[in-house]
């Protein structure tokens, strides 16, 4: 996405001072409110994971992790993560946390592939959830359930911040839209993904966008998702339409996650079988872990939107070109 200078943009905060408050406030506020909306425990996270274990988030793929040998244990790599999708998994069953309940982390990640605009950085920063489920659980209205609940914690932090910076005033509708990737093909056949995502954004304000990753009618996937966490057909997008910027806004990706089924056929699909070799896939395989539903909430992102912000620098400290610096600048748009 090239980058948007919005038409008379302003920092409705006033100073980078209550915006760093705003922003203190936001991240407290949510995750207080999504661990009580998901009975999640708060735990430790990792930065990076061993390479070789299967334990690291491929995203689409294609993007590269950053790399290094570690000192001490024969030179074996280890590779920042780019999410914690598999390792919360491992994690939930060495906590050998029941049903019902979950926990969740303060994700920080590198993905050097990342492409720089007004919401894409290098560094990411998530809060990455996962929750026991029983294998019956595994269903669409499970999984509408939590979607549910995810978008009254955000909701509720709308509103909460309101009460504190009242040049925020809260937009979003009081119900989240669902739409299966197919059902949205169908209504906007002429349009791209991107564009698809936008229009049903723009009518509904929330949506979740339920099906990422299996190939539709045009055979073509809404959007390409690793085969290995997520089941295809029980996952999706939460997407919030972003006044600021005129488009869709992804604050979450989520799912049920693979099952023994699913994963060896979606592995299948993209030829990847070879990954059954691996720990993580092996373990899944002999019944080692537990059924589970999770995602990632994008902290900069989530802030980002509450506070009307246009680019997610002036959330987050990163590193951007130097024209880009320079443009926002000039709009008013101050990078931290």
């Amino acid at each position: 996405m090239p980058l948007i200078i919005p038409e008379g943009y302003r920092n409705l905060l006033g100073s980078v001072e209550t915006t760093e408050k705003a922003i203190k406030a936001v991240k407290d506020m949510f995750q207080n409110n999504l661990s009580a909306q998901l009975a999640l425990l708060r735990v430790t996270a990792p930065m990076m994971v061993m390479s070789g274990t299967g334990l690291n988030d491929e995203l689409n793929g294609v993007e590269r992790p950053v790399t290094f040998p570690v000192k001490g244990m024969d030179e074996r790599k280890a590779e920042v993560v780019h999410s914690l999708a598999k390792w919360k998994r491992v994690k939930l069953a060495e906590m050998d946390i029941k049903p019902g309940r979950g926990i969740y982390t303060d994700m920080n990640a590198l993905r050097p592939d990342e492409g720089l605009d007004n919401i894409h950085s290098i560094y990411v920063d998530q809060w990455d959830w996962e929750k026991v489920i029983r294998k019956e659980d595994r269903n669409m209205d499970f999984l509408r359930q939590t979607v549910r609940r995810i978008y009254e914690a955000i909701k509720v932090t709308e509103n909460k911040l309101f009460v504190e910076f009242p040049n925020i005033e809260p937009k979003l509708p009081e119900e989240i839209f669902f739409i299966t990737s197919q059902e949205l093909l169908d209504r906007y056949p002429d349009l791209s993904a991107k564009e698809r995502e936008d229009a049903i954004c723009r009518e509904y304000g929330a949506v979740f966008i339920i099906g990422i990753g299996a190939k539709l009618s045009n055979g073509q996937a809404h959007d390409s998702r690793a085969a290995d966490y997520d089941d295809w057909a029980l996952n999706g997008d939460l997407l919030l339409w972003n006044d600021v910027l005129g488009h869709a806004f992804e604050v979450s990706s989520m799912g049920i996650r693979v099952d023994e089924q699913s994963l060896v056929s979606q592995l299948k699909e993209r030829h990847e079988e070879y990954k059954t070799s691996l720990l993580y896939h092996r373990m899944l395989l002999e019944g080692k872990l537990p059924y589970t539903i999770g995602g990632g909430i994008g902290q900069s992102r989530l802030c980002m939107f509450l506070l009307r912000k246009a680019h997610i620098g002036e959330i987050q400290s990163s590193v951007w070109p130097e024209d880009m610096k320079i443009k926002c600048q000039a709009a008013g748009i101050y990078l931290v």
